[in-house]
Formats: structure tokens, C-alpha cells, sequence
């Protein structure tokens, strides 16, 4: 159950995530500029933004963040998962009478259970990496946003 509310909560938070990584600010020219004047004085907030923050957001687009794929290996979950469950499986195999049958059952119980942490693992490190991402484009936009604002427009 735990794992399940866990699991939900990360589904729910990339939902989240992904829904305000499409939303860029809206910007209304409050003093009746032109559309000339507008996409002048948002082409002069962008190069300013960027400058200011260091963040391009065009190369955010071109470049997502690493997502780690694949077999989820390299934080010693399983091995320690393996060790955990030999160890206590040879307990238990020695009350029953075959402490080797019980050390490798506990072994693949181990096993198991250091893979699906792994993957838990996996799946915490490429959600902060999204994360990350979503805070420097956040940045960028109030950047963009503080500088149309000086210059009479509305952000929303």
C-alpha cells in the first residue's frame, strides 16, 4: 500500500510537472502597444532574460534532461537486497534443517526486492532531474515576466 501511494504520488507530480512545463506566460500589452511593439519589446525581454538568468530556454526545448533507462543498476540495491536475504534466509533454512537451500532463497527474495528499490531509486533521480529542469525554466519566465512588466505589459 505504501509503495502503491508512493508510485501515485510520482505519476501525479510528473502529471504536474509536465502540465506546467507547457505554460509559458501570457502577456497582454496593457497600454495599447502594437504588435510591432510587442514582439519588439519581448524579443529585447528575451535576449535580456537570458543574459540575466543564464538559462535559454530554446536549448532547454532542444536538450531534455537525461532520463536513466534501462536496467536500474549501479547503487548496490540488488547486492545488498541479495546479502540481506541470504543472511536471513540462512537463519530460517537453519531452524528448518538446510541452512544452503534457505540462504539461497532468501537470496532471490533479496534479489527481488534490491531491484524493485532500484528502479525506485531510478525513477526519484529522473523525476528531480525534471524538476530541475521546471525551475529554470520558472526562473527565465519571471526574468521575462519582471521585464515586460517594466515595460507596460500585463503577465499572467
Amino acid at each position: 500500500m505504501n509503495t502503491s501511494m508512493r508510485f501515485l504520488a510520482g505519476v501525479a507530480a510528473l502529471c504536474l510537472a509536465a502540465a506546467t512545463h507547457a505554460q509559458k506566460p501570457i502577456i497582454y500589452p496593457a497600454k495599447g502597444q502594437s504588435p510591432q511593439q510587442q514582439q519588439k519589446d519581448e524579443g529585447e525581454c528575451h535576449v535580456w532574460a537570458k543574459q540575466t538568468t543564464g538559462i535559454d530556454p530554446a536549448a532547454l526545448a532542444a536538450s531534455p534532461p537525461p532520463q536513466q533507462t534501462g536496467a536500474a543498476v549501479g547503487g548496490g540495491e540488488r547486492v545488498r537486497g541479495a546479502a540481506g536475504g541470504a543472511l536471513g534466509g540462512v537463519a530460517i533454512g537453519a531452524i528448518a534443517g538446510d541452512a544452503g537451500k534457505g540462504a539461497g532463497i532468501g537470496a532471490v527474495v533479496g534479489l527481488m526486492a534490491g531491484g524493485r528499490k532500484a528502479r525506485q531509486n531510478q525513477a526519484a533521480r529522473n523525476q528531480q532531474a525534471q524538476g530541475a529542469r521546471q525551475q529554470q525554466l520558472n526562473t527565465y519566465h519571471r526574468a521575462l515576466g519582471a521585464c515586460l512588466e517594466g515595460r507596460g505589459y500585463t503577465i499572467k
